[in-house]
């Protein structure tokens, strides 16, 4: 029985550790989908699938390319307190402040949102369908983890509180158990933003200033559950590991009151429109006639290699969804 237990306590983490936030991502990106104008959704309902299959190349990226994990957070808290007025908005003024290897090795996450905006209106005004998807499909992951609070926060898996785990507690267990059944996505339209980066830079503050909340609630939480209370083994995806059991799960939730189900919200919101708004900025092209329909050898082989990097590698880089202990 014991070696049992053990066994499944490691497969529990193995899980876990190649699965954390694919759930989410790949629900706003569908959800999303569905805030278009028909003008849009044209292209995008007929390839929903391709762009919510790969709203996690991203994630998958991290186990490939050690720059790719600086695009997934800022610790903005490093820059002094909020709203974080010491650290320039604009890259280059931020670059000449405290130069590009600092603004890496804390995180890039709004300024790598806006480059993207900037590839996909590229796109669109090329007209080149292959392109348009995958650069939306990405998009979409980017714009998602800015609305994450521990994206925002040195204390990325509450490692210095003792917190770990935290993370994809938050970004993966809440909205897997909840989303689905007690959630609501409707959300209306999409809307033309005027300026995508300001949008971007106050959804980082925002996350910013719930992080405290997101880690004081929960060693709050965990006083009041004893360990067998607050982890049980549960059915994932048809398989039975360690997790943060449903009642601990729940009473988290109710305590942050619908924060998580609020960001997704705001999270599906800001990916169609940031689509919306490079489609518009691009001149508002006719989505039924794009040249470069097929994905090209190299995409392909692109998608092959991430995910045998997944699937075979570690992630390079700064791992924040280490598993609780």
């Amino acid at each position: 029985m014991k070696k049992l237990a053990l066994l499944l306590l490691i497969l529990s983490l193995y899980l876990e550790s190649f699965s954390w936030g694919f759930y989410a991502h790949k629900k706003i990106n569908s959800y999303a989908v569905f805030l278009l104008p028909p003008q849009m959704m044209v292209l995008y309902k007929r390839n929903i699938d391709f762009i919510t299959e790969h709203a996690v190349d991203p994630d998958k990226r991290r186990y490939a390319i050690p720059e790719e994990g600086a695009r997934h957070y800022i610790d903005i808290d490093h820059y002094g307190k909020y709203p974080f007025g010491a650290l320039p908005r604009k890259w280059n003024d931020a670059v000449s402040k405290f130069s590009a290897d600092t603004l890496q090795a804390y995180g890039i996450v709004p300024w790598w949102v806006e480059l993207m905006m900037h590839r996909l209106t590229n796109a669109f005004e090329e007209k080149n369908q292959a392109s348009i998807l995958k650069l939306s499909a990405e998009l979409g992951h980017y714009i998602a983890d800015a609305h994450v609070p521990l994206h925002a926060n040195s204390n990325h898996n509450g490692q210095y509180t003792n917190q770990q785990g935290i993370h994809a507690f938050w970004e993966s267990r809440v909205p897997e158990l909840l989303a689905d059944k007690e959630w609501d996505f409707f959300i209306g339209k999409a809307e033309y933003i005027k300026d995508p980066g300001s949008f971007i830079w106050q959804r980082v503050l925002e996350s910013a200033a719930a992080a405290d909340t997101v880690l004081q609630y929960e060693r709050q939480l965990r006083e009041k559950f004893s360990p067998d209370k607050k982890f049980s083994f549960e059915d994932r995806n048809g398989i039975i590991v360690r997790q943060y059991s449903s009642s601990f799960t729940r009473a988290y939730d109710a305590k942050l009151k619908g924060m998580i189900e609020r960001r997704m919200r705001q999270a599906i919101y800001a990916v169609a429109s940031f689509w919306f708004t490079a489609w518009v900025n691009a001149g508002e092209p006719d989505l039924s006639k794009l040249s470069n329909r097929e994905l090209t050898a190299d995409d392909l082989r692109e998608f092959e290699n991430l995910n045998m990097a997944w699937k075979n590698s570690s992630i390079k880089g700064r791992d924040h969804e280490t598993p609780f202990p």
